[in-house]
């Protein structure tokens, strides 16, 4: 089809579109020299993000409804098969159908442990293809799981709508981007703009065939310093790249640019204790250099104030189940090389990961953010003043940040008001009905305690809110 009958149909469907559903067995006959109604619905297809039109399942297409996405959501159990045969398509592809075992299976554990001993040290990690199937392999389930989470919170304030254009800035292979497709309802409209310069899009292209019709995806094989975007998108994804950036603070205020008036920047990273920190870093230095609002989690409770400390803040969900690939490379046959005492052994587990756990940021520049409540100095002691109240009981409004970080003993969850400038932990002693709250309150979500002993901590440097049977606790109401 030439751009003069391209352009008749573009043409045609802004008409219809507001009279009626969009029909290409119509359209046709309007062009000239009559396309066939096929070519139609593919020019169709490719302008539906600029058009605004979804493509329904008798092949019309109409409007999207521009409103807030509202979906159920319960979690994430698994990954779906049709994801978990895409990866192994690319595996059998690359490799073959014997790709666990022998060479190919050594090449891959030995790329997994290789960008896991990366990442723990803070070191750059260099796709190629065999480091980006190594990738899809370990991480690409969980972060599939971990985007939706966060997408839902962000929907369930009306802050997903089904019309969402995003931009996916380091993309990978592409776990965000699928998580993303997954969560969203079929009805909306999405169109995607993944940045990744690597190898990894020759993993990322074929994952991204398995979204839905009405997500429209297009990758650009650049780095993000040479990417300019002549649209604004609703939500910019940084999933797991922030410590592969050279500059990742600048990076992400240049993104803020390309961002709607009323979008969110997300940064994930994964939750060990560099990546974790340095994402709360990125955060602090870009609100501190921009008008960018810390929306969630770490809400600056206490205006003009900004956090410190150096423990990191991550969340934490149910494992998903363990995809058949982790658990074929884990259990695939060794090479001789692989058989030192040294090694691991066959199904030990060091290439199955299940877990769900991540550190987060979102991002505004409209100056809202997730927890309306603020507190009342002449009610409620500042964290960042906690040193004058050591050994006092105090009153305080705090946001829990953790999930019980214990490993036996008490209960401790790390909170903070956005005024801490020492890190503060919440240490539960005695657990009555009255301070039960604690335990089951949500990740980032606001407390009022009551009655609080305070103490420090010299062995953590850090201190203690020790709730005990005189503390109450109670979640405060949005």
């Amino acid at each position: 089809m030439n751009e003069n009958q391209r352009e008749a149909v573009r043409d045609n469907a802004k008409y219809l579109r507001g009279v009626r559903p969009v029909d290409p067995e119509e359209i046709y006959e309007y062009v000239e020299g009559t396309p066939h109604p096929a070519a139609v619905k593919q020019v169709l297809r490719e302008q539906a993000p600029s058009l605004g039109l979804v493509e329904r399942d008798d092949g019309m297409f109409e409007p999207v409804d521009d409103e807030p996405v509202s979906v159920p959501f319960h979690g994430v159990d698994s990954l779906p098969d049709t994801l978990t045969r895409a990866v192994e398509n690319c595996l059998v592809e690359r490799f073959g159908a014997g790709w666990p075992d022998g060479d190919s299976g050594a090449t891959l554990r030995s790329k997994i442990r290789d960008f896991k001993r990366r990442y723990l040290s803070g070191a750059p990690v260099t796709y190629d293809e065999e480091t980006a199937l190594g990738y899809a392999i370990y991480h690409l389930p969980a972060y599939f799981a971990a985007v939706q989470y966060v997408l839902s919170d962000l929907a369930e304030d009306g802050r997903v709508s089904t019309h969402l254009r995003v931009l996916d800035i380091g993309a990978g292979v592409g776990g965000p981007a699928l998580g993303l497709d997954e969560f969203m309802p079929s009805e909306s409209l999405v169109d995607y703009h993944a940045v990744e310069p690597s190898e990894a899009v020759t993993v990322l292209r074929p994952l991204l065939e398995t979204t839905g019709e009405n997500f429209h995806t297009a990758v650009h094989e650049q780095q993000v310093e040479s990417f300019d975007a002549d649209e604004r998108f609703d939500l910019i994804l940084f999933g797991n790249v922030l410590s592969e950036l050279a500059e990742p603070s600048e990076t992400v205020q240049t993104a803020l640019e390309w961002l709607a008036s009323d979008g969110t920047v997300a940064l994930l990273a994964p939750a060990d204790r560099n990546t974790a920190i340095q994402l709360r870093k990125v955060e602090r230095r870009v609100e501190d250099e921009t008008d960018t609002t810390v929306y969630a989690p770490t809400v600056r409770l206490w205006p003009g104030e900004s956090p410190e400390g150096e423990s990191w803040s991550f969340r934490s969900h149910p494992e998903i189940s363990v995809p058949s690939f982790q658990r074929q490379l884990d259990e695939g046959e060794r090479t001789p090389d692989e058989r030192s005492p040294d090694r691991d052994r066959p199904g030990s587990g060091e290439f199955v990961n299940a877990d769900v756990q991540y550190a987060y940021s979102l991002l505004r520049r409209d100056g809202e953010s997730a927890v309306a409540v603020r507190p009342d100095r002449s009610q409620v002691a500042k964290l960042g003043e906690t040193e004058r109240h050591v050994t006092d009981r105090i009153d305080c409004l705090v946001l829990k940040l953790s999930h019980d970080l214990a490993e036996g003993g008490h209960p401790l969850f790390l909170v903070g008001d956005g005024s801490q400038k020492i890190d503060h932990f919440a240490v539960l002693t005695k657990e009555t009905a009255l301070n039960a709250d604690l335990q089951t309150a949500a990740y980032g979500e606001p407390l009022f305690i009551e009655n609080v002993l305070v103490l420090w901590n010299d062995d953590e440097q850090a201190y203690n809110l020790v709730v005990d049977e005189e503390t109450i606790i109670d979640r405060i109401p949005e």
